[in-house]
């Protein structure tokens, strides 16, 4: 009997030496896990690893490769030059003011006086209305400050002072003072997301919709135009059938082609990146020479 409470301690004092000897495999696999990489062209890489081996989608790795990215840009970077701006003349007609709102389809616009370099305020197209009910109401009393930035602020920063202040829309001066742009959140977020469009946006051109990754392999949409790709890649696809790369690749290949599907059309091999909804929505665009000497290569 004597020896049972002896066995108890000795089990007792197993038990807790226990964890003590699995906390450094656990260490390890932590360390192991929590690994990361040393410079931001090792995460590019790993990135572009991930979405090889399906774990993100060609979207994500876009969005992601934006967001570093943009850490190094500034406002200057980005923003609309001053003489592309469209601006509203603080003393101009009531319909002279209503035929730039509806021809330019913005929802803010910055406001000057004298000269478009004296920029006073913003004005939101949606409070235009208001002087249709009230035509003696001031156009002033409708103005929003404006909100002005350096060209050397960064976006990262700027992010966040659009966030803080709940401002849309920044003017951006230079080292003098003199506006040397506008900026708009939209800007800012299509750095991280591509470009963002709305009703008003008129796709005249399809450059927004092929994209270079930080790996030299181009991105090109579904929907972008035939014509855009031959501009891009100076082939000569046929135009005559078919508006959209999908629809091409689609005709060619006799049906919608899946994920991991490729076909070579005028010299370019187009690999399926992502399908939804019967249609492909990125493609992996490379020239098939290249294909070539990649395979040679292996």
């Amino acid at each position: 009997m004597s020896d049972l409470p002896a066995a108890r301690a000795t089990r007792g004092a197993d038990k807790s030496a226990a964890p003590a000897e699995k906390r450094p495999l656990l260490k390890k696999l932590l360390d192991f896990v929590a690994r990361g990489p040393d410079s931001r062209d090792q995460l590019m890489e790993r990135l572009a690893d991930a979405e090889q081996k399906e774990l993100i989608e060609p979207e994500s790795r876009m969005m992601l490769e934006g967001v570093l990215r943009m850490a190094d840009m500034t406002a200057g970077d980005v923003m609309v030059p001053s003489r592309h701006m469209d601006l509203l003349d603080i003393d101009a007609p009531y319909e002279e003011m209503l035929h730039v709102i509806i021809h330019t389809g913005h929802s803010r616009f910055p406001v000057f006086e004298e000269r478009r370099d004296n920029i006073i305020g913003v004005l939101m197209a949606k409070d235009l209305l208001k002087l249709q009910r009230s035509p003696t109401l001031s156009l002033r009393t409708l103005l929003r400050p404006a909100f002005f930035v350096p060209e050397s602020k960064g976006l990262n920063e700027l992010l966040r002072d659009f966030r803080t202040n709940r401002n849309h829309i920044a003017i951006v001066v230079d080292e003098f003072g003199h506006n040397a742009g506008l900026l708009t959140l939209e800007d800012v977020l299509e750095e991280i997301v591509g470009e963002i469009e709305d009703e008003f946006d008129e796709r005249d051109g399809d450059d927004t919709s092929i994209y270079t990754l930080a790996d030299g392999s181009q991105r090109v949409a579904g929907d972008a135009t035939v014509d855009a790709v031959n501009e891009a890649f100076d082939v000569f696809l046929p135009t005559e059938e078919f508006d959209t790369i999908g629809g091409l690749v689609a005709h060619e290949l006799g049906r919608v082609p899946r994920r991991g599907e490729s076909l070579t059309i005028g010299g370019l091999v187009f690999a399926v990146m992502l399908a939804r909804g019967g249609a492909v929505r990125w493609f992996k665009v490379t020239r098939a020479a290249e294909e070539a000497l990649g395979s040679d290569g292996a």
